[in-house]
């Protein structure tokens, strides 16, 4: 991705995406050699599964539905569409993440599951504030012979959030 053609973190280009974008490549290349430096968190890391729930909301927030969709895998979350997906924020103005405490992931099936709990606020457009607790499942493929670039990144696997009172 050239800056010449898509300039870093404007309203065509949110952070979000130049995030995945570097998220993706670090995958791909990951264990091909020496690590690269610029691939902070490495890879496979429980801070690399927290970026994805953070990389969501970020782009959440800056209305770019198609990255925050893809942080759910290959084909979005599941039995929704990307329109379907973007009309449920629709009403949306604003969500902010705050990560709680990490505690190591789980191995199971050739994969990595890492849960990650969170507390979300968001404003709708109407002023009303909302809260949900809960936590996040993010799932990558444990490089497992013939695994797909895409299954080898961390992707969202399962959201359990339940709406708690406001502050």
């Amino acid at each position: 991705m050239s800056p010449a053609t898509h300039p870093p973190c404007n309203a065509a280009n949110s952070c979000a995406m130049i995030e995945d974008e570097i998220a993706r490549s670090c995958a791909l290349f990951d264990g091909q050699g020496d690590p690269m430096p610029e691939c902070d968190p490495a890879p496979k890391s429980m801070a690399a599964a927290v970026a994805v729930v953070q990389r969501y909301y970020s782009a959440l927030n800056a209305r770019d539905y198609g990255v925050a969709w893809a942080q759910w895998g290959e084909n979005g979350p599941p039995n929704q569409t990307l329109d379907k997906f973007q009309a449920g924020f629709a009403g949306t103005r604003s969500t902010r993440v705050t990560i709680g405490q990490l505690e190591p992931g789980d191995g199971g099936a050739g994969s990595i599951y890492q849960t990650v709990p969170v507390t979300v606020d968001s404003q709708l457009q109407d002023g009303t504030r909302q809260r949900f607790v809960g936590d996040y499942v993010v799932r990558r493929v444990n490089d497992v012979d013939g695994a797909s670039p895409a299954q080898l990144r961390w992707h969202i696997g399962q959201a359990k959030l339940k709406a708690a009172p406001t502050r």
